[in-house]
């Protein structure tokens, strides 16, 4: 626990709820403390003043205890908040890395949405490793190949195949929490929970069942909340959230967010092309040929039409992927 010279004590928020945020100061026992309404003020577009992860002083002294500052953020993961509210909603602060989990089977697996938290995480300097979760149900693992096929190529991702009845991989998933802030992102059903259950049982996540109609998840994490680790570190279980839209995207930092285009788009015509309409395209032509999958060119000019102002893309369109 670390106190300053004003007697306010330093911690990170592992929980926030409407009116209260839960601190860990270091010894496992969170401090309630109240916002004060300073934090409010010039909020500069964002939604909440305070995020899961944030390092903040709390005055312990004052009744109720008080969060007084957040301290400078070193990355933090956003979205806008709702196709209703335009601002910035932090999601998760203070970041050493995102699994981005998806499952082969039940629920589908969404390039679409697996894609858009890859350009995110590029977006605000996240490291991410993208997890294919439920291996034991893709049988002859035709569907895995196909989605290996699609994101090998994609520089420095680091690529996880786990199954929770089986426990394929979930070593090697368990080896890289040590000592780390670690986000777990994917859609309601696809074993987050389940994964860090099976990893530090004590831990006791909420599990989601699938809809047997919809075959989609059932949201059981309704807020973010920082769980601390037996090995030192935190891990954050994320609400499955159907739609990711990355805030403060323009439309010319859209293409190098796709970093398995870079080798391409170096040989196009203009120095500027955003792949979209000019010739002498040469991301189209790798698209055309074959060398780049075309599940990610669509999701990149998905996210290219969304940002532009005229665009008439809607992502909560998008169609899941058959299984």
């Amino acid at each position: 626990m670390a106190v300053n010279e004003t007697g306010w004590i330093e911690g990170r928020v592992v929980r926030v709820d409407a009116k209260v945020v839960h601190v860990d100061k270091g010894d496992g026992v969170p401090v309630l403390a109240a916002l004060r309404g300073s934090l409010f003020e010039d909020l500069d577009g964002k939604k909440n003043p305070v995020a899961v992860g944030d390092l903040v002083t709390v005055d312990p002294k004052s009744d109720p205890a008080a969060l007084e500052r957040v301290l400078p953020r070193r990355n933090y993961l956003a979205r806008i908040a709702s196709s209703h509210d335009p601002r910035e909603q932090v999601l998760v602060a203070n970041v050493d890395q995102l699994f981005i989990v998806g499952a082969l089977k039940n629920p589908g697996f969404s390039s679409n949405r697996t894609d858009r938290i890859l350009a995110a995480c590029v977006w605000h300097q996240i490291p991410s490793i993208l997890v294919f979760n439920k291996a034991d149900l893709d049988g002859k693992g035709k569907r895995l190949q196909g989605y290996l096929d699609t994101y090998k190529n994609i520089p420095g991702l680091e690529i996880l195949i786990t199954s929770a009845k089986t426990g394929q991989g979930i070593d090697d998933l368990a080896a890289r929490l040590p000592d780390r802030v670690s986000v777990f992102y994917g859609p309601s059903g696809a074993g987050k929970s389940t994964l860090l259950n099976v990893i530090q049982p004590g831990l006791n996540i909420k599990e989601g069942k699938i809809s047997s109609y919809w075959k989609q998840g059932k949201h059981t994490t309704t807020y973010s909340k920082l769980h601390r680790m037996d090995n030192g570190g935190y891990v954050v279980d994320t609400p499955g959230i159907r739609v990711f839209r990355p805030h403060g995207l323009v439309r010319p930092n859209v293409r190098d967010l796709f970093l398995d285009f870079a080798v391409y788009q170096a040989k196009c015509q203009y120095a500027n092309c955003t792949h979209d309409h000019e010739p002498g395209c040469a991301v189209a032509d790798a698209v055309e040929e074959g060398l780049l999958p075309d599940t990610r060119y669509a999701s990149y000019l998905s996210l290219l039409d969304e940002v532009d102002p005229g665009g008439a893309y809607d992502p909560d369109d998008a169609p899941m992927e058959p299984e």
